[in-house]
């Protein structure tokens, strides 16, 4: 298995699962570019481990052809909105050019049977949606982040169609499909303005959290609950089922809710947390996203198992460990996950 994106923080995540099912697993990606990381803390050992830009053909081409990868699981992105609109021309050289380099080594690379290509919830068109974005809802994009993840979807189709939809002399076609997450939390997320590691930052320097926009409503999910659905598409892929589409893996129903709601849960977790407000102005983000899983719970059986509390009290006891014992709650927050899905008869655990 190739992950992209290992160093970052679903990425990492996603790599230790697969280390731990006994799969062969390499990297590509760059360097973590913050301190503390949540790959550096891991400390695990990949077959092969590359720092390779997105945007460099011949790099990414080089490591597939040196690993050969059966699947390829790409999270390599630029994913933060408010740097997209900072930075517009990398995040689409990153999340476009870099999306088309990679498709461009799997056409050349025949050991490649199937990729999950990781987006967004931010894919959809704006718009009021009472029963949540189904996959079929028309793309758009208002930052440079949304807008290029709309983009990457559309390669992917494209892709899907033209490419990867023959048998190309490999013996086999390339199998393709797209997944669209919420807004993850979960330990060793320390990435700039997302809502947890400021969330984190603030108590321990004992300064308060400001936030942009409480009234926003996000789909927030563990790490560990996508994931499961990237496995599970993956494994359905491989077994080439016809999965090669896109789909939304989302939270429990309870876990839709505004920021300031969510940090209102959290403060029962983590006493002591300060907040205030920044009415800014600040860049435009979506005001209500929500994503409508019926179709991976109908065909894949797929469905969130953790609801908010327990997402949330894992996420915040992942960091207390850290800070307070200096243990990383990584593995044992996996184990707990696949316990419960066991117990609850979950398709992918059972």
């Amino acid at each position: 298995m190739l992950v992209t994106g290992h160093t970052g923080f679903k990425g990492s995540w996603l790599a230790l699962w697969l280390h731990a099912m006994g799969a062969r697993v390499a990297g590509l990606a760059l360097a973590p570019e913050r301190t503390p990381s949540h790959w550096e803390q891991l400390g695990l050992a990949l077959e092969l481990d590359a720092r390779v830009d997105l945007r460099d053909r011949q790099g990414v081409a080089e490591v597939l052809a040196a690993f050969r990868p059966e699947l390829v699981f790409h999270l390599a992105a630029q994913s933060l909105v408010r740097r997209s609109y900072r930075e517009p021309a990398a995040t689409f050289a990153i999340n476009v050019g870099g999306l088309v380099n990679l498709y461009e080594g799997v056409r050349g690379c025949d050991s490649v049977r199937a990729v999950v290509n990781v987006t967004t919830d931010k894919v959809y068109q704006a718009g009021s949606q009472p029963r949540g974005y189904r996959e079929d809802d028309a793309l758009g994009g208002h930052d440079p982040y949304s807008t290029s993840k709309a983009c990457a979807e559309l390669i992917s189709a494209s892709y899907r169609l033209s490419c990867f939809d023959h048998d190309d002399g490999r013996g086999h076609r390339v199998r393709l499909a797209t997944a669209r997450a919420g807004n993850v939390v979960g330990g060793g997320d320390w990435a700039e303005d997302r809502l947890v590691p400021d969330l984190v930052r603030a108590v321990l320097s004992a300064s308060p959290l400001v936030l942009r926009n409480p009234r926003a409503t996000r789909p927030w999910q563990h790490v560990l609950e996508p994931l499961s659905g990237y496995l599970l598409l993956g494994a359905a892929l491989l077994r080439a089922e016809p999965v090669d589409e896109a789909w939304n893996f989302g939270p429990a129903p309870d876990a839709t809710m505004e920021v300031g709601e969510l940090v209102r849960r959290m403060q029962q977790y983590w006493r002591g947390l300060e907040v205030a407000h920044d009415p800014g102005p600040h860049p435009h983000e979506a005001a209500q996203l929500s994503l409508n899983c019926d179709k991976a719970m109908q065909r894949l059986g797929w469905q969130p198992l953790w609801n908010a509390d327990t997402t949330l009290r894992r996420t915040i006891e992942w960091y207390r460990a850290l800070d307070r014992d200096g243990v990383l709650h990584t593995t044992h927050d996996l184990r707990a996950y696949i316990d419960d899905a066991r117990r609850a008869e979950r398709v992918w655990a059972t």
